[in-house]
């Protein structure tokens, strides 16, 4: 046990330090993003952070995508979307809680699991939604009044988005179910982590948009969202 957990501190200490030098992450943030792996580690060993992994390199990647193309529009992250410890924390600290959770229950360690895997299904259907969406979207409508609005505002959403969210959801969907097994729950991940993104943009046409609540809130509470639907979703698909 303890040679794994040296092996896994030297793996996020190596991601972090080159994470920062490349500047995809500020220092405060290598130094979070290496706590928040190490505490899903604890909860779900190595699946888990591979999963973090996942999420970390297809968000950096769509972030970085078209750059050039979201800096004409209006749309592309301040510091060419290096992420800052804040951004870490919206999201992955739910994942991060729940792995803490995991460790001190073990008997509900399975769930606690599957919520992890929801939550970063969650972001990472956010953040390809919103960074890929921007690019390749046709139409844009706002998700409350299904009317059209503006690429780029606050719970503004398109068809093609939407799908880009889908398929990141199912990617962490995937790796879950190579480390846990195939079972209904790759199914649960994909719809929980598609909630999550939605209510996303819930909350930015409502609570985001009148200055009530800021992205990073947002985020964390979509992460969080997709935990709780996949833990109802988990009973009801276990009701005998």
């Amino acid at each position: 046990m303890l040679s794994s957990y040296f092996i896994i501190v030297t793996i996020l200490a190596v991601i972090a330090v080159a994470s920062v030098l490349v500047k995809k992450l500020t220092m405060p943030a290598g130094i979070t993003g290496f706590i928040v792996g190490l505490l899903i580690f604890a909860g779900a060993g190595y699946t888990g952070v591979i999963m973090l992994a996942v999420f970390f390199l297809l968000g950096t990647s769509a972030t970085s995508w078209g750059m050039r193309q979201k800096q004409r529009m209006g749309l592309a992250e301040s510091d060419k979307g290096q992420r800052t410890a804040g951004q870490v924390i919206a999201n992955g600290g739910v994942a991060a809680l729940l792995g803490l959770l995991s460790f001190a229950l073990p008997a509900l360690s399975s769930l606690f699991t599957l919520m992890i895997a929801a939550s970063l299904a969650s972001a990472t259907a956010d953040t390809l939604s919103s960074e890929l969406g921007n690019l390749y979207g046709k139409k844009f409508y706002n998700v409350i009044t299904l009317q059209k609005d503006r690429r780029g505002l606050d719970g503004v959403i398109s068809f093609e988005g939407t799908i880009l969210g889908v398929l990141g959801a199912l990617c962490i969907a995937l790796v879950f179910s190579v480390g846990f097994g195939f079972s209904i729950n790759f199914l649960l991940i994909i719809i929980a982590g598609t909630t999550g993104n939605l209510f996303d943009s819930v909350l930015g046409a409502t609570l985001e948009r009148r200055h009530t609540l800021n992205n990073n809130a947002v985020n964390f509470l979509n992460t969080a969202i997709a935990a709780i639907a996949i833990y109802i979703l988990y009973f009801l698909t276990n009701i005998s």
